[in-house]
């Protein structure tokens, strides 16, 4: 039993622990808790939580992004808009069902960009799901105008070849275009628009005055030597082969970006958005099956890359497991643009076997002179962790719930914005916490006007709102009928 348990609250217990199917190493039954519980260290405060909409329920909840005094989630079936300036009280604004998965969000000024990676019959509200195989199918950028929040209105659709699996915004220099880097993979010889090889990302430039002129200016090769093979082995030691990116994250002040491609991760010098260039790759054939997504730190000299053993529907936060599978891995980045491996992070709470666990999506805790992340582990909940020592990471605070129906549910996202943290949940809604920390309280001082995670700001504690630089976006599950991971 780790010393955050035995601090935390068991908050409520709302149906008695049932029989729980066991593998044959079974997670310590100690750390596991009942359904129905919730569960937090001492520090962190569950302040609100809002039910995913009526007009969406079926359906997962996805990604965030942030604006001012809005939350945008995604969700399979569409998304939604919540007026969070009274984080304690937030209240649903609009709701839009528009179908195709993962539909992961970013803003920027009035327009929401949403990931589709599920083969539509057109690219319109009203498709249904269609067999990619059909040439005539549809998938990639859809772009909505949310300067009326209550009513966002539908402005344009963008193909891209394996559709976007997901998308990471970059603000143009000139302010008068953003990019899109759009992340898709498994490419499959029965899919016209998606043939193997498939080592690329589609580029989309959106005039910001003129969105409707949006259109892909570049597919760049980012593995010309073909990337990582990976091996064919019994879960969970098999690696995936590169065949395109999951997620990539840039930051935009520090002319980088970082994909997380399946089979490594890769160093991206981003001067030229028009045209990445791949500056360094690290692979872990040993410990990592499927490289999801990067966070960088606010020096830019550490980036974070997860694992997500399992695709996201596995039981991995368990003995059997164990620490190094299924887990974040830092890398200390040197002067020359060169990734070293320092160390693994997992949550040392065990999970039940019942429960998908895993490393997913997060953001820094914006605190001057430390490096401390938030981060979502599906059904493992919410971890707030220190790796300012980036041989030395541990965990500072959690929130979690029990287990869920089935092996399918828990956290896609877990973000801090302007004082509080943010869990997109994907059947319970938004989750609003608050971390009371010494370690953490300095992060009161920062305020952004914008918040897409996958393009990261720098952060001062004095000195007022984030940068430009910091508008992005993000993404991470489903897709065509062959696509893993969330």
């Amino acid at each position: 039993m780790s010393p955050l348990r035995r601090a935390g609250r068991l908050l409520a217990v709302l149906g008695a622990a049932g029989a729980l199917a066991l593998s044959t190493t079974p997670a310590q039954a100690a750390d596991i808790l009942p359904p129905g519980a919730i569960d937090m260290s001492d520090n962190v405060e569950h302040v609100a939580n809002i039910p995913r909409p009526e007009a969406l329920s079926g359906n997962i909840n996805t990604d965030l992004a942030f604006q001012g005094d809005y939350a945008f989630m995604g969700n399979y079936n569409g998304f939604s808009i919540y007026d969070i300036k009274n984080p304690k009280k937030p209240k649903l604004v609009s709701a839009v069902l528009c179908p195709g998965s993962q539909m992961d969000v970013s803003v920027y000024g009035n327009l929401l960009f949403g990931s589709v990676d599920s083969s539509r019959n057109n690219d319109s509200c009203q498709s249904t799901a269609q067999s990619a195989a059909v040439k005539e199918s549809w998938e990639g950028i859809r772009v909505f105008d949310i300067s009326d929040k209550a009513n966002p209105r539908y402005v344009k659709s963008i193909e891209t070849n394996c559709g976007s699996h997901t998308h990471t915004l970059v603000p143009g220099k000139d302010r008068k275009n953003v990019y899109l880097y759009v992340s898709s993979y498994s490419p499959s010889a029965s899919f016209p628009d998606c043939q193997p090889p498939h080592d690329l990302i589609s580029i989309i430039k959106v005039p910001l005055r003129d969105p409707q002129n949006a259109s892909v200016i570049a597919t760049p090769n980012l593995f010309p030597d073909g990337g990582n093979p990976g091996e064919t082995l019994p879960y969970p030691e098999r690696t995936s082969a590169t065949s395109g990116c999951h997620d990539i994250t840039a930051y935009p002040e520090k002319d980088l970006a970082a994909g997380a491609c399946m089979g490594e991760g890769i160093l991206m010098d981003i001067r030229n958005p028009e045209a990445p260039r791949v500056v360094d790759v690290v692979r872990d054939d040993e410990n990592f099956a499927f490289w999801h997504s990067a966070t960088f730190n606010n020096r830019g000299d550490k980036v974070i890359f997860t694992d997500e053993l399992g695709g996201g529907t596995a039981a991995t936060c368990n003995e059997t497991i164990g620490p190094k599978r299924g887990a974040d891995a830092i890398f200390d980045i040197s002067r020359r643009n060169e990734m070293t491996f320092k160390s693994y992070f997992k949550i040392a709470r065990h999970q039940a076997d019942t429960e998908n666990c895993v490393a997913h999506n997060g953001s820094l805790i914006p605190v001057d002179g430390r490096d401390i992340m938030v981060q979502a582990w599906y059904q493992g909940g919410i971890s707030i962790w220190d790796f300012t020592d980036s041989r030395n990471p541990h965990e500072i605070g959690y929130f979690e719930r029990g287990p869920g129906a089935d092996l399918f549910d828990g956290y896609w996202s877990a973000y801090y914005y302007n004082g509080y943290i943010y869990g997109s949940e994907f059947s319970r809604g938004l989750d609003i916490l608050k971390v009371d920390d010494r370690r953490t309280r300095g992060a009161k001082n920062v305020k952004y006007d914008i918040f897409n995670v996958q393009t990261q700001p720098s952060y001062k504690e004095r000195g007022g709102h984030g940068h430009d630089g910091g508008h992005g976006g993000h993404g991470g599950h489903g897709g065509h009928g062959g696509h893993g991971g969330h």
